[in-house]
């Protein structure tokens, strides 16, 4: 199974018990930004261009739209500028400069300028050692908490953002806009795609 399918069919645990108004109508304002003019509220051009690559090669454009055909990175340059406190935006850009620097103690730049190879090799690694969120029952975790990291983090919000956008919620996902009647025991092969929240 490729990774599209299998990100398709999986469920968003983290980001699913999260969600609030406030940052679906944030996401729902970045549908229309223009890519050429997006000017970051938050994030600085070094650290844009970070993100828009991160997000990029975790949800690349193939048949179905990526991350950036979503505008997946201007949303979280919203949530950063517009949920972050202080704290939270000190250590999002130290970890940010930590990743980076780490892309160029390995490849010799920063993530945002190597080869795709060198992205998808770099992401294999973070992958490895990015600890895990807890499965959750009701919307709490269950066992003893592990230390998530930066990448894990960020792959976790950028899915969340992108499975959440009215393009891949009305095209991508199968989208019942006036559900009928409930049926709980239908087989999952006549169901397909995972379902639009």
């Amino acid at each position: 199974m490729d990774r599209r399918k299998l990100l398709k069919r999986t469920g968003l645990a983290a980001g699913a018990t999260i969600m609030a108004p406030t940052l679906l109508s944030l996401l729902q304002s970045c549908q229309s930004e223009d890519r050429l003019g997006w000017k970051p509220l938050f994030l600085d051009q070094d650290e844009a261009q970070t993100i828009s690559a991160l997000v990029d090669t975790i949800l690349p454009t193939t048949e179905t739209p990526g991350a950036l055909d979503v505008n997946v990175d201007v949303f979280l340059d919203k949530l950063f500028a517009k949920t972050y406190d202080k704290k939270s935006q000190d250590k999002l850009r130290a970890d940010l400069q930590t990743f980076n620097q780490e892309c160029i103690d390995q490849y010799g730049d920063t993530f945002s300028s190597l080869t795709a190879a060198d992205k998808q090799s770099f992401l294999q690694s973070a992958e490895t050692k990015g600890g895990k969120f807890n499965m959750g029952v009701w919307g709490t975790a269950v066992g003893e908490p592990q230390t998530i990291s930066f990448y894990r983090s960020l792959k976790s919000m950028a899915i969340w953002a992108y499975f959440s956008s009215e393009e891949i919620g009305k095209h991508v996902l199968n989208y019942d806009p006036i559900p009928q009647e409930y049926d709980g025991c239908k087989p999952v092969s006549e169901v397909g795609n995972r379902w639009t929240f």
